[in-house]
């Protein structure tokens, strides 16, 4: 097979659709593939080997729902040409062509990519970077790809990373509708004209089609947007703070997270700026972990 070859059937990955919704699946078990492939020489994985880290994976970067759905990528991954089941025809089907979980385990089933592949990936390890950098790009926001990486234990090459298009004054118009402040914290540090550690956090991901208009954007400290695109809270449509209920600490908790819950976010200096209510629905809906908690 050809580099072309290759990095075409990891570019058209088929993923679950439903308008704008989320679906990561494949594209962590593929990273997690490509981790086993990297430190363990292992081409073929176990789905009770896999199956709680896959759990883990999608629980922590995944959407709300069906983070345990770990059968459907590991059985589904095959239609894509690069992955197949091994002994998949001793399985049956249901219905819509899946397979269960009890059989899977019971039967001691196992999956990964086809030789051919599998050998091409190790032999370009530069390809891998390739891969990798796509599906993170294509699927999650950048503040989290490094824990993405560290969690699947995929080694990546230093390298440029074709990224998709983005609006240049996007950071500057959000920055200033927020007077360089975050919106949760009100954290403002300057080190000379610069402004330190402020970001411009997209509500809906830019990765699932999330504008770069001010309505789509929100001013946050570093530590408040990685928490922000890791579910840790959301916004409501009144625009007031809400934190997941899987999130928990002490000193820690109470000073970046438990004493904001309830309050309304800083306001941008015009309403126009406002974040839109589809935004926020959408990042409620595919990122928040779940409701927040009684005030």
């Amino acid at each position: 097979m050809t580099e072309q070859e290759i990095l075409q059937k990891f570019q058209s990955l088929t993923v679950w659709k439903s308008g704008d919704r989320r679906a990561p699946h494949k594209p962590l078990l593929v990273l997690l593939a490509i981790g086993y492939l990297q430190n363990n020489d292992k081409r073929l994985l176990g789905y009770k080997e896999i199956d709680p880290e896959l759990k883990e994976l999608l629980t922590e970067f995944g959407t709300p729902r069906n983070a345990g759905n770990t059968h459907y990528p590991f059985w589904r991954l095959q239609n894509d040409g690069m992955w197949e089941v091994e002994r998949g025809d001793e399985l049956v089907l249901n219905s819509s062509g899946g397979v269960r979980k009890t059989d899977l385990r019971e039967k001691e089933i196992r999956a990964g990519f086809k030789p051919e592949v599998y050998e091409f990936l190790k032999e370009h390890p530069s390809v891998i970077n390739t891969i990798c950098s796509q599906l993170l790009d294509a699927h999650f926001p950048d503040t989290i790809h490094e824990d993405i990486i560290h969690e699947t234990g995929i080694s990546l090459e230093e390298q440029t990373i074709s990224r998709k298009k983005r609006d240049p004054n996007f950071r500057h118009n959000v920055l200033q509708a927020y007077e360089y402040r975050c919106a949760i914290c009100d954290f403002d540090v300057r080190m000379g004209a610069k402004t330190l550690c402020i970001e411009a956090a997209h509500i809906k991901w830019h990765s699932h089609g999330g504008p770069d208009d001010i309505t789509n954007g929100i001013a946050l400290c570093t530590l408040h947007h990685k928490l922000f695109d890791l579910g840790a809270f959301t916004l409501d449509e009144d625009l007031q703070f809400l934190i997941s209920e899987k999130v928990v600490g002490t000193d820690g908790f109470d000073l970046w997270l438990g004493r904001f819950h309830g309050d309304e976010i800083r306001p941008p200096v015009r309403a126009v700026y406002e974040p839109a209510v589809n935004y926020i629905a959408w990042n409620h809906d595919e990122v928040f972990k779940s409701p927040g908690p009684e005030s």
